[in-house]
């Protein structure tokens, strides 16, 4: 049990061995568009009804305390993501600052964190498509458009969706991020429509009373209602940006690349929302959108404008995948740098000749399509904020501690006020996660020690192997 603790030193890109070395193919704007992709996505165009029914008008807030809490934790990753450019994400960072052991730990959070959005929009995606195939004559059976939990077989669909993306990334990172990109302008155009056709109709009185609910409280049935409530559920909006960090060995000039990346799809993603949440809000009071499955589109019909509605929601057929490639990508990446550091199978951390991790991509589509085809996801869906809030923490520490540990060190960019930016970050994601359902906290819980169990069955083992071969 000896090492649990040993400490990652990174190698530098020329020294690994050809099949463990990723193809440096990105610049800065694939990479903000990797972060808007994943970002903006199911969250707005869902989350802003429940986050409605949780704090009313005061949903803006929700919005806004998220965002600043996402913010602190973006800033802290820009900065260690620039001093340590390996792929990993914050995985990597730990494994570098804490140790193996807590590095599991966060590799596990951002596993499940990943696994489940991945799945998650996976099955969003194909309720839209389904319901497009069927009002062209082509609707396929319940039984194959409908998980076990809903009464079908399989969710092919979304088992579909997930393969194409699968096969995207295998064909090569730069020509996904491209496509990437231009999905993303879609996904902007309409959700700029909607704010479009929405302010005319703007009423400042549908703000009040504009924090009905207080802050979190209980409400009648018992689910916790309130401003911390909502933005405990909304923060599923606005990450994604972490995705970015796992393209850290694929970036053409990480020391630049990934801060502009980081931080200018932050900057562009908390201005969308904002102005979404008002326009929504603005234009019909909370009460007729809260809980919605498609809040958006509903707000558009109910202003009377059912064109714009139908524009939204073919956008969304069109354009969800990118949420779906962003955290795929940064998924694989994970579950890549993992297996090369000897804590999974080595030989999944292989390149293809275009510069592709072809087994790891081929494993990460297979095990989300068991959740998205499946597994019912309902129950445990926030359990992907919970991983995410471990990971954020991790990487606001481990800020700390490299200006503690290495003051001198070169750092191509500064996190401004960084121990009150960590401070933020470390005790804004701590009250988030005491802000969510005690089912999720439990599922956590259980996740990390079936997690830690396995560790020392297995990973450390075969990772103390890994590293006597690497210096034999």
């Amino acid at each position: 049990m000896k090492n649990w603790n040993v400490r990652k030193t990174i190698v530098a890109r020329e020294d690994m061995p050809a099949e463990h070395r990723l193809k440096q193919s990105l610049s800065w704007p694939h990479l903000v568009a990797l972060g808007v992709g994943a970002i903006v996505g199911t969250g707005i165009l869902t989350l802003i009804g429940v986050g409605a029914g949780k704090a009313g008008p005061a949903v803006i807030l929700s919005f806004a305390i998220a965002g600043v809490i996402c913010a602190c934790a973006a800033l802290a990753y820009a900065e260690v993501a620039t001093m340590i450019p390996a792929s990993g994400s914050a995985y990597t960072y730990s494994y570098t600052v804490f140790g193996e052991l807590i590095a599991w730990m966060i590799g596990v959070a951002l596993i499940l964190e990943y696994t489940l959005v991945v799945s998650a929009v996976a099955v969003g995606w194909s309720g839209y498509a389904s319901g497009f195939l069927k009002s062209i004559g082509l609707g396929l059976p319940d039984a194959l458009i409908q998980g076990p939990e809903l009464g079908g077989v399989i969710n092919v669909p979304a088992i579909f969706i997930i393969w194409v993306v699968a096969g995207l990334l295998i064909a090569g990172t730069r020509e996904s991020a491209t496509l990437n990109a231009i999905l993303v302008l879609i996904k902007i155009a309409a959700l700029a429509l909607f704010i479009a056709v929405a302010l005319p109709v703007f009423d400042a009185s549908h703000f009040h009373p504009f924090m009905p609910f207080g802050f979190p409280r209980s409400g009648a049935s018992g689910s916790e209602v309130g401003v911390m409530a909502a933005a405990a559920i909304i923060f599923f909006a606005f990450y994604g940006f972490d995705a970015i960090a796992t393209a850290a060995e694929e970036a053409k000039d990480p020391s630049r690349d990934l801060a502009i990346g980081i931080v200018g799809s932050m900057i562009v993603c908390v201005a969308i929302y904002m102005a979404v949440a008002a326009a929504a809000i603005g234009a019909v009071a909370y009460t007729g959108f809260a809980n919605s499955a498609e809040p958006l589109a509903l707000i558009l019909r109910q202003i009377n404008q059912p064109w714009a509605a139908r524009i939204l929601g073919a956008s969304a057929v069109v354009a969800l995948p990118t949420v779906i490639l962003a955290f795929f990508f940064g998924q694989s990446r994970i579950f890549f740098t993992v297996a090369r550091d000897g804590l999974l199978p080595s030989s999944l951390a292989r390149v293809s000749s275009r510069g592709t991790p072809v087994r790891i991509t081929i494993f990460t589509a297979v095990v989300t399509s068991v959740f998205a085809g499946l597994i019912p996801l309902t129950s445990i869906a926030a359990l992907a904020n919970a991983g995410t809030l471990a990971a954020f923490i991790a990487v606001c520490a481990a800020m700390l501690v490299l200006r503690r540990r290495e003051p001198n060190r070169e750092r191509k960019f500064r996190a401004p006020a960084a121990p009150l930016v960590a401070a933020v970050g470390i005790l804004g994601c701590l009250y988030l996660f005491i802000s969510l359902p005690n089912r999720t906290q439990m599922f956590f819980f259980a996740a990390q020690g079936i997690g830690i169990l396995l560790y020392f069955i297995y990973g450390h083992g075969a990772a103390a192997r890994a590293r006597g071969e690497a210096r034999g």
